[in-house]
């Protein structure tokens, strides 16, 4: 299919000219003025950011999802730039039903025959594919015993040249980018690309997105609390899909939370529950947790007065487009990870990192260890509300103490990890907005124990964790931490710091940030996406 020369000429002179603002700022002119050129480095990214931003909303397609993509690379981008790009929306004006009509007759043939009634305005508008509620006619609701209601999602008309179009661009892009060497040596664009135009057509594909949906129902089918939509399979194709319309309560709605009489943080803990189980259980999960996805239903089906406390629920996924897998290899040492974070040994999560990638060749893994080990002695325990509101002292600390390290930053996500980090950073998000006191270790702990519980794992030496869980979750966090610091002769009495300090502080403020998500943000390690989203979550 040929692409529209037009657009892709519009995408490469955008970036063209954000090639050559890099070249003329950070390679001609930082020669003749270093500090002018870094004093002025952060302002310059957020309004290329800025623009990039405007012409994605202008522009729709696959411009929109890459924003949301770069959004999440907080390891080799600014905050700058993905604190410009995290707000993005993927919303666009409609699509004319006239349109959405053609398509209908194209998959399915006459819809009326299947529809008794489609609303023409739609329910949601995307820059893929837009959704419509409907009613099926009755004798077609029937024959699969979940009702008449439902949702018709269509895929864009022309979407497939306009993607093939951006995507074409973009490989430019990713090629021109790799000739400018601090990229290159912190990411493999054309890689990176790769990685996002595969899921980017998968999401494209509403059979795969079918397959996605009826795994997680087999997956959760013994479970009450968790409820996935029927998929209508005889009306779907690759370019339609129709659902089972659950609409229910959002699960961001506290007032309707409340009114129900649902115990929010009974929600925000089957919220990570379930996550914990898709992740290190099955290792396929659902990776597009935001709250548009995620509904709360209350259940008639269970008994239950005002007097018996928070009423009984279901947890209802939606779009099953965007999904993660773990592959087989990833999935040992994502066990080592959650393993070694319950165990909190420093060194064994060193070594699960090496093996996923996550440092550059001649990496001090001995600093990063250290690093670790602060991490999680000061960690362990706190609540996300503790979690939000760091204590600036701390993080004064860690900067001194391992302030070598910040400046080399060895550390670099890999591919495998971007989506599961996004995925844990929102998750994190939605259970504190509902619980700001939730515990996670309580989680960590459970999965922790059902893992050395494991023959694989009881093979690779973990049984005698066992018995050590338990202390380290109940102990008070605070006397923990002092504890552990007195014992490896790291306790200290810290000073008032001066006024080169908290200049050294600021400009190092960009790796710290890194740093939080390079060393702990892992899929396991609940707590290092908790320290990143203390820093980079705002109102997603």
């Amino acid at each position: 299919m040929p692409i529209d020369r037009t657009r892709y000429r519009r995408i490469t002179r955008f970036f063209a000219g954000v090639i050559m603002h890099l070249a003329w700022w950070d390679i001609l002119l930082r020669r003749l003025a270093a500090q002018r050129v870094l004093a002025s480095r952060p302002g310059r990214w957020r309004k290329l950011s800025r623009r990039f931003r405007e012409l994605a909303v202008e522009m729709g397609g696959v411009l929109i999802k890459l924003g949301q993509f770069l959004s999440t690379r907080v390891d080799v981008l600014p905050p700058e730039i993905t604190d410009e790009l995290k707000g993005l929306q993927d919303e666009v004006p409609a699509v004319d039903f006239e349109d959405v009509r053609q398509v209908l007759h194209e998959e399915i043939g006459d819809f009326r025959e299947c529809f008794e009634t489609i609303e023409e305005a739609p329910l949601a508008a995307a820059s893929l594919g837009q959704v419509h509620r409907a009613w099926l006619h009755p004798q077609v609701g029937d024959q699969a015993q979940n009702g008449r209601a439902v949702v018709v999602k269509v895929q864009r008309p022309g979407i497939v040249k306009l993607v093939q179009t951006d995507l074409a661009a973009l490989r430019a892009v990713a090629r021109w980018m790799m000739r400018y060497k601090p990229i290159r040596r912190r990411a493999n664009m054309p890689a990176l690309l790769e990685e996002f135009a595969n899921t980017l057509w998968e999401e494209l594909d509403y059979d795969q997105e079918a397959q996605n949906a009826e795994r997680f129902a087999e997956m959760f089918a013994a479970d009450e609390g968790v409820y996935i939509p029927f998929v209508f399979r005889r009306h779907s194709t690759a370019r339609v899909l129709v659902l089972e319309n659950v609409e229910a309560i959002k699960i961001v709605d506290l007032d309707a939370l409340d009114a129900a009489q649902i115990s929010r943080s009974e929600v925000a803990d089957r919220l990570l529950d379930t996550y914990f189980r898709q992740i290190f259980r099955e290792g396929f999960f659902h990776a597009d947790p935001h709250p548009g996805n995620l509904f709360i239903q209350p259940r008639d089906d269970a008994p239950w007065t005002p007097q018996n406390g928070s009423r009984p629920f279901r947890l209802i996924f939606v779009d099953f487009g965007m999904v993660g897998r773990i592959e087989s290899l990833m999935g040992e040492n994502l066990t080592k990870i959650l393993v070694s974070v319950t165990q909190r040994d420093a060194r064994a999560l060193t070594e699960a990192y090496r093996d996923l990638g996550f440092f550059l060749p001649g990496a001090d893994l001995e600093r990063i260890t250290e690093v670790q080990a602060q991490l999680l002695d000061e960690l362990w325990g706190r609540n996300l509300l503790e979690l939000a509101r760091p204590d600036p002292r701390e993080v004064q600390q860690l900067t001194r103490e391992f302030r070598d390290l910040l400046f080399d930053f060895p550390f670099q996500a890999p591919q495998d990890f971007v989506y599961l980090g996004r995925t844990l950073g929102i998750l994190s998000g939605l259970a504190s907005f509902l619980n700001p006191q939730i515990n996670p270790w309580y989680q960590v702990e459970k999965y922790g124990r059902a893992l050395i519980r494991s023959k694989e794992v009881r093979q690779a030496g973990w049984e005698s964790v066992l018995q050590s869980l338990k202390p380290l979750v109940t102990l008070p966090a605070q006397l923990q931490r002092v504890l552990a610091a007195a014992e490896e002769g790291r306790l200290r009495i810290e000073a008032v710091p001066d006024r080169k300090t908290v200049r050294q502080l600021q400009r190092m403020e960009r790796s710290i940030r890194q740093l939080q998500v390079a060393i702990l943000a892992a899929a396991g390690a609940i707590a290092g996406t908790l320290l990143y989203l203390a820093r980079k979550w705002s109102d997603d």
